[in-house]
């Protein structure tokens, strides 16, 4: 038999916990707060190269030529963010630093993403349920990094667990905006192509609740129609109904199920915990949208095999929601110390993973490397004094290099280049066709190499003089050709601007260690 005590809670006594629950909940919060921001500021210095790649199409946007990569030629689609490439181009406009603006960007929505998970999971369950999902959030390390980056992670990763949020609050009762889950999905498909499919189910589980109401359905309809109009505009624009990538990625499942072998491992405290929502008969629904939400995300990636995955970028768009789906898992648990110890596995698993991701010591130092190689050649071929007909450039990094020299680009790799993307010729011929004044290729020794991403380096160099070796960081180098007539104008900018540069960032030291960042943190990022 149940004993239930009937002693009462003195007016006293139930004052006193209040304030004491409110001061417990404040320095929690505090704490989640106070590592988020030292977490960012140890990643700021990071901005990866492709993102380099959408601020070149914002520029030229800004500058009236339209979302294009190179001007006066046919457009390409060679970015796969069209909201976060339209983003930028009013910043753009404006002359302002499109890094920055980038970075603060993700930085008001990773804010934003903790706060929609201690929030959620407070009012729902209480301070250990907002502790581990907030959590988890703040103690996995790419967190940072994907703040950081430049591109639309962050962003994207905040609008799906905002779209999961919503259909919770639908699935459990709770009133939802009519207009929100129909916007949510029309922004997450125009974020990213494989967005609609990601929020679909939380706007399928407002929906369904919702099935009878009229203005569910209007708003739907509506979102239908723009999101179709957006998309017939863009197949219109750029000739093709997906952008380069699904075309050079697409349909590789062997690597495909490799990035799942990896990223299960990472993740596995998480996805169990999303899992074990299902078990429960109070949060089944809830763990119907959240599984559904992440099988959806994942799918796409386990069928393409995605390249430029560090520190599980392409996973890291669901991870808030397996944060979330942490969370709730432990929520209903009646004892705290259960949940706390539950909680604490959870927390501790991505906490320990993440800061072991082997691409760790990289990413860590990418910054300052792509500070001294990429940035100064490109710095360095912009104040190069050549008519404006004669600045082409053939690379394989197609970020930092094309930016900041505003040179008209052949991407061999693809990316950028509809040719090579859709398979209608190869690296060498389109390169030595075209004839740019200028090749940038990559090497992992000094030497000249034989092969960089398909292109015969010879062949396509031959008749070239080599200009520079420049080092990023130990087993990777880049090497610049230009023709000779035009030799001796580019030769002086360019290593001026690399000579300044590798004085300034990690001047002499080029290891891939984790060492190497935290000598940086300790020396307080003089550059």
């Amino acid at each position: 038999m149940t004993v239930t005590s009937t002693v009462p809670v003195s007016p006293s006594e139930e004052g006193a916990t209040q304030p004491r629950a409110r001061r417990t909940w404040l320095f929690a919060a505090l704490g989640l707060g106070v590592l988020f921001v030292f977490g960012v500021r140890a990643a700021w210095f990071f901005t990866i190269d492709d993102a380099y790649i959408t601020f070149r199409y914002s520029d030229n946007f800004a500058q009236g030529y339209g979302p294009v990569w190179n001007v006066g030629e046919d457009p390409v689609e060679g970015f796969t963010n069209f909201l976060w490439m339209l983003w930028h181009t009013p910043f753009a406009l404006l002359g302002l630093d499109l890094p920055l603006v980038a970075k603060l960007t993700s930085f008001a929505a990773g804010v934003a993403v903790l706060v929609l998970l201690v929030r959620y999971c407070h009012q729902r369950y209480g301070l250990v349920s907002a502790l581990v999902a907030g959590g988890a959030y703040v103690v996995f390390v790419p967190t940072y990094f994907h703040i950081t980056s430049g591109l639309e992670t962050m962003a994207f990763a905040a609008l799906l667990l905002r779209a999961v949020i919503v259909g919770l609050r639908a699935v459990n009762g709770q009133p939802v905006r009519a207009w929100e889950p129909p916007l949510l999905l029309v922004l997450a498909g125009m974020l990213r192509p494989e967005g609609v499919l990601a929020a679909f189910p939380g706007f399928a589980a407002w929906l369904w609740v919702n099935r009878r109401e009229r203005r569910a359905w209007l708003w739907t309809g509506g979102a239908a129609v723009v999101g179709g109009g957006y998309f017939a505009w863009r197949w219109a624009f750029y000739g093709h109904p997906f952008p380069n990538t699904f075309y050079v990625k697409f349909g590789n499942v062997d690597a495909g199920r490799l990035w799942l072998e990896t990223t299960v491992p990472v993740l596995l405290s998480l996805l169990l915990c999303a899992l074990a929502l299902l078990v429960r008969r109070d949060t089944r629904w809830s763990g119907v949208v959240v599984c559904a939400t992440v099988g959806a995300t994942y799918l796409t990636y386990l069928v393409s095999g995605p390249t430029m995955d560090y520190l599980y970028r392409f996973a890291y768009h669901a991870v808030p929601v397996l944060c979330l789906a942490a969370g709730l898992a432990v929520g209903p648990f009646r004892r705290w110390w259960l949940a706390s110890g539950v909680g604490a596995v959870a927390v501790g698993w991505v906490a320990v993973t993440g800061a072991q991701a082997p691409d760790l010591p990289l990413i860590a130092n990418y910054g300052p490397d792509l500070a001294r190689t990429h940035v100064p050649i490109g710095e360095g071929l912009a104040r190069a004094d050549i008519p404006s007909e004669y600045r082409t450039l053939a690379v394989n990094d197609a970020g930092a290099i094309p930016y900041y020299s505003g040179w008209n680009t052949i991407d061999f790799i693809g990316l950028n280049d509809e040719p090579i993307a859709h398979g209608d010729t190869d690296p060498t011929t389109r390169v030595t066709e075209a004839r740019p004044t200028v090749i940038v290729v990559r090497s992992y020794t000094p030497d000249i190499p034989v092969d960089a991403y398909g292109l015969d380096v010879a062949r396509a160099t031959r008749g070239y003089e080599h200009l520079i070796t420049v080092q990023m960081r130990d087993g990777y180098y880049k090497q610049v050709f230009a023709l000779p007539e035009w030799a001796d104008e580019i030769r002086g900018p360019v290593t001026a601007a690399v000579d300044q540069a590798q004085a300034t960032y990690d001047p002499g030291r080029y290891d891939l260690t984790i060492d190497r960042w935290f000598d940086r943190l300790r020396n307080g990022f003089p550059w």
